[in-house]
């Protein structure tokens, strides 16, 4: 039964995932990342880390998805009618280099499954008494920079907003 429901968030995150960065639309690609966070959020809870699961529904699904669509609807991202005509090279890389990615997808499996048996995660690795350690020593500086790059997007996204006398444009106001 847990691999059947470990399937079932894996081939959704999978799914959604895809849609993400195949969907023309900006707020159906946003929505899909919200299903992707939320899927992955029920592997970390599979793992044994709840307050991971619910860091990641918290932050990323509620605050940093709802950050995105402010800025999508902010700027009033149309849905692309016209796509630039593709070249065949770039899609022959594109094709070459996910070949490439499942041949070391597949040796990163093969390699795993040679080994020794896995062994499940100890009290320690999901304490949280832990992670807040390492949050705020070692990962002080990254914690923060995320911080400090997540306000320079809203500010830019409002710079953007403007209009040349100073007011915000609204959502499906055109722009003098």
């Amino acid at each position: 039964m847990e691999l059947f429901v470990f399937s079932l968030f894996a081939l959704g995150a999978l799914v959604s995932a895809l849609a993400v960065v195949s969907h023309r639309n900006p707020v159906y690609a946003t929505m899909s990342l919200v299903v992707t966070l939320v899927c992955v959020a029920a592997l970390f809870l599979m793992l044994g880390a709840p307050f991971i699961a619910t860091l990641q529904v918290l932050i990323y699904t509620g605050a940093i998805v709802v950050l995105f669509l402010f800025v999508i609807m902010l700027l009033n991202i149309q849905r692309e009618e016209h796509s630039a005509p593709s070249g065949g090279a770039q899609r022959w890389a594109a094709i070459l280099m996910g070949f490439v990615l499942a041949g070391l997808l597949f040796g990163l499996f093969w390699r795993a499954h040679a080994g020794a048996e896995i062994q499940p995660l100890t009290e320690d690795q999901v304490s949280l008494t832990r992670l807040a350690r390492l949050l705020f020593t070692e990962y002080m500086l990254p914690f923060q920079a995320i911080g400090l790059l997540l306000l320079a997007a809203v500010v830019a996204a409002t710079v953007l907003a403007r209009r040349p006398d100073g007011r915000i444009t609204a959502p499906g106001e055109e722009s003098k």
